[in-house]
């Protein structure tokens, strides 16, 4: 293992303990190097940087993967993530709701619908 991989591991192990396994397992079989990529580079590279605590990095993704509208199953572990991490349910609606100004209503309303669905198995509902 390299060191960037040792790196971008210790990030995941922290922000998505639980999900860490189906990264690989979804693409062992068709491409492997895409999550060592993604370990790689973000989280060792990016999510590392000086700057920004987990916390705000977290939510900042919440917010990009809303606006983007078509990364839904990032945008739920990303959810997962920024809980993981100290964001309140609250701070994460709040930042989709944000992006409903900057994106549109139809990526604010799919955001908050992945929203419910993380908030929901965590029982999280209703977010006061």
């Amino acid at each position: 293992m390299s060191d960037r991989f040792e790196k971008g591991m210790s990030v995941l192990k922290i922000t998505n303990k639980e999900t860490i396994e189906g990264i690989f397992e979804e693409l062992e079989d068709i491409a492997p190097d895409l999550g060592r990529f993604v370990v790689e580079f973000p989280y060792s590279e990016i999510y590392t940087r000086d700057g920004l605590d987990l916390k705000t990095r977290e939510l900042i993704t919440v917010a990009a993967l809303t606006a983007m509208g078509n990364a839904s199953k990032q945008l739920e572990h990303h959810i997962n993530a920024a809980l993981n991490v100290g964001n309140s349910p609250k701070e994460i609606v709040e930042a989709i709701m944000q992006m409903s100004a900057y994106a549109g209503f139809p990526a604010a309303i799919n955001g908050i619908t992945s929203a419910k669905k993380v908030f929901k198995e965590k029982k999280l509902l209703p977010v006061k």
